[in-house]
């Protein structure tokens, strides 16, 4: 699209069963900040909106885990993200959530001018139904094995291992994640959207006219699902959390979280025209808007086959022009979880470094999974804030701000005449811009932002090779222009870096007293110390000879490793818990009796010879000397112990098992083990009755153990 008029740029709806974490901002919100922020500095007209997900299985679970309503586990984290988001400079222009009544009635009115045009199926199918907890088991309330990839613990509307989108019906041994029960089949009626008939529409759009500007993975998985042939989807669930079907005979029955979700696009963009004075419908509706979605991998199919298709279907909509979808950030080399707290979550790490928001986006951003799954690591954060920000970016400010003060009283100098090296770096300086720019809307912004910091780089190398310290003492014009050169790049710097690190923009243009406005017709009056991004690019000077700057402050700090240490530590602690929380441990069995118990005849024997059983991984065949006998007990320890190291150590045996035949291998007898915290297996001590791994030389063979 030729210069939009517009853009509207969406951003996926956050789902409020959790907080925001490092792998939503690097997937998500931080390149649509970039890329809204960018578009506001041209002068652009530009809806940036989101919101929170509160409806769909994943909020009920986390009510029915918490022992709390569903309203009450998306008015707290609902609370939490909107300030979270705030709080780290993500620039909505309005951030809405699903539970709104404007959304209701969009949602509301969406679906029923569908239904009323024919645009539905309505058919009675077979769906999962837990008998034990009296409910049909949508989306996320089943589990089983994913028929494409294997997952063992997929849901029952996508499998996170692979990314495949399916139906409930399709999982390979599936059960009910609220009782464990296998589910039964029994009927239900349901809406569905005939993707199939908008099969023609999306060759045309997708696989034609967006084949070489969509990326290779949005593209390529949109394709897959076209070339599978699309199936009808159905849009309503027998849920009592959502909004409810708006027609007849749909009780107990509300909107799927995903027709119900990216209309909440639209209805934050309602709430927010209306509270601005707008009209909302050219931001949805005209030709002359450019419509994007920014998303992660596991939402293309949502976003580029189902929406479209229902905009299609409602036929006043305009289509995304691009949805620049991320792949995803793991952490530490192992996958972000929500569940398992396997991750670094926004609203603490705010509290952990505060006002230190741009080092964690610039890191994202520099590790941005754009074309492949990436990882983030704290030893990663550190190197590109201390090597890089502070470095790089920081230590060329520093040196300018510092000399100017220290030479001219913080005013900016006149300049001479410019020699070759001084006209070289003013016009590399000028191409940035464009380069920048061109990065930025092609949506590689990892690129965009590389670019950034070769501009301070050339401010370093330009005081690096011009020394203005030591021309100070014997040419003192010649250090003038030095200095205005200088200060032409961290005035550059202050704009260019504002859509990437913006509270250092924001720094660095009150050190230098300066302003930034948006670009927009050329006749237009200069803004006093304002620069615009477009000024960088042209022959304008960008702060002018006479102009004081104010008094230098550090625009980064050094992390030390006392404090990535403590984020470390404090992984290893939340893996430990989630391992003790989920560790299956055996139920105790039924309760016996002290006659039971002593018919139990446990002796202390020794161990006179060992050997691996032939082809069996776990088992050991011993001999074993009991004081009343040598007998032969095949043990499964040898994945703990080798034959050689147990021969001569004292064990307890229960003498008086039934013998069973192991392997052709008559076992006649039990070594009594147990297992330590860490899994390994250890020998009771026959003395005391404890775990030791070696036996007692205080009890002789044959005793009884009482």
């Amino acid at each position: 699209m030729q210069d939009p008029k517009r853009y509207t740029i969406t951003a996926a709806l956050p789902y409020t069963n959790g907080p925001v974490h490092i792998g939503h901002l690097a997937g998500v919100y931080v390149p649509a900040d970039i890329y809204a922020r960018f578009q506001r500095l041209q002068g652009k007209d530009v809806a940036f909106v989101c919101g929170s997900d509160e409806h769909g299985v994943p909020i009920t679970l986390k009510a029915k885990k918490e022992g709390i309503t569903p309203q009450q586990v998306v008015d707290k984290y609902h609370a939490i993200i909107k300030q979270s988001f705030e709080d780290f400079g993500i620039t909505f222009d309005n951030y809405s959530r699903t539970s709104a009544k404007v959304h209701h009635d969009t949602a509301s009115e969406f679906f029923k001018k569908l239904y009323d045009e024919g645009k539905f199926i309505e058919e009675v199918t077979e769906q999962l139904y837990d008998a034990e907890a009296d409910q049909f088991l949508a989306d996320r309330f089943v589990v089983g094995t994913c028929p494409k990839c294997g997952n063992e613990e997929s849901y029952g509307d996508q499998c996170e291992a692979c990314g495949t989108t399916h139906n409930a019906t399709d999982l390979i041994n599936p059960k009910s994640a609220i009782t464990g029960a296998v589910p039964t089949l029994k009927e239900t009626k349901h809406w569905f959207l005939p993707l199939d008939q908008y099969e023609p529409f999306l060759k045309e759009w997708i696989l034609k006219d967006h084949k070489k500007d969509w990326k290779t993975n949005v593209y390529g998985q949109c394709k897959s699902w076209i070339d599978d042939g699309l199936r009808p989807r159905a849009v309503t669930r027998d849920l009592d959390w959502g909004i409810p079907v708006p027609v007849e005979g749909a009780e107990g029955k509300v909107l799927y979280v995903w027709f119900d979700a990216p209309i909440g696009y639209i209805s934050a963009t309602k709430e927010w025209a209306e509270r601005e004075g707008k009209d909302w419908e050219p931001y949805w509706k005209s030709d002359d808007t450019k419509l994007l979605h920014f998303i992660g991998k596991d939402n293309i199919v949502f976003h580029c086959i189902i929406f479209p298709s229902m905009l299609k279907a409602d036929g006043t909509y305009i289509m995304p022009d691009n949805v620049p979808a991320n792949e995803f950030l793991n952490l530490e080399g192992n996958k972000i979880s929500t569940s398992k707290n396997w991750a670094v979550w926004l609203h603490e790490y705010l509290e952990d470094f505060p006002g230190q928001q741009d080092v964690l986006r610039y890191t994202l951003t520099a590790n941005a999974p754009e074309t492949k799954d990436n990882d983030f690591t704290w030893a990663d954060l550190q190197a590109k804030n201390n090597n890089e920000l502070v470095a790089i970016f920081g230590n060329f400010i520093n040196r300018v701000t510092v000399l100017t003060h220290k030479y001219y009283d913080g005013v900016v100098p006149a300049p001479a005449a410019f020699s070759e090296v001084d006209e070289k770096t003013l016009a590399e300086l000028k191409a940035y811009p464009a380069v920048i720019e061109s990065s930025i809307e092609r949506y590689r912004f990892r690129e965009a932002q590389q670019e950034l910091m070769n501009v301070a780089r050339l401010g370093n190398k330009y005081l690096a090779d011009e020394e203005p310290w030591k021309t100070i003492k014997v040419d003192e014009e010649r250090t003038k222009t030095i200095m205005y050169v200088a200060l032409q790049i961290a005035s550059a710097l202050a704009v260019l870096s504002e859509p990437f690190i913006p509270f250092t923009s924001v720094k660095l243009k009150n050190m230098l007293n300066v302003s930034s406005s948006p670009s927009t017709s050329s006749g237009q009056a200069k803004v006093e110390n304002s620069i615009k991004w477009a000024d960088v690019s042209t022959n304008e000077e960008l702060i002018t000879p006479g102009h004081t700057i104010n008094k230098n402050e550090l625009l980064f700090s050094k992390i030390e490793d006392t404090q990535i240490q403590a984020q470390l530590d404090k992984l290893a602690a939340s893996k430990l818990a989630n391992e003790i929380a989920n560790k299956e441990v055996t139920p105790q069995k039924d309760t016996c009796t002290f006659d039971d118990f002593t018919k139990l005849d446990m002796r202390v024997g020794t161990i006179i010879e060992a050997e691996k059983m032939p082809k069996a991984k776990k088992l050991l065949v011993l001999k074993v000397d009991t004081g009343i006998d040598i007998r032969t007990i095949v043990s499964g320890i040898a994945e703990s112990f080798t034959p050689e190291e147990i021969i001569g150590k004292q064990v307890t045996v229960l003498v008086n098992l039934a013998p069973r035949a192991l392997r052709g291998v008559d076992s006649e007898g039990m070594i009594l083990m147990t297992e330590m915290p860490d899994g390994k297996l250890v020998f009771v001590n026959p003395d005391t009755s404890t775990p030791l791994s070696a036996g007692s030389d205080g009890v002789a063979n044959g005793e009884t153990i009482n």
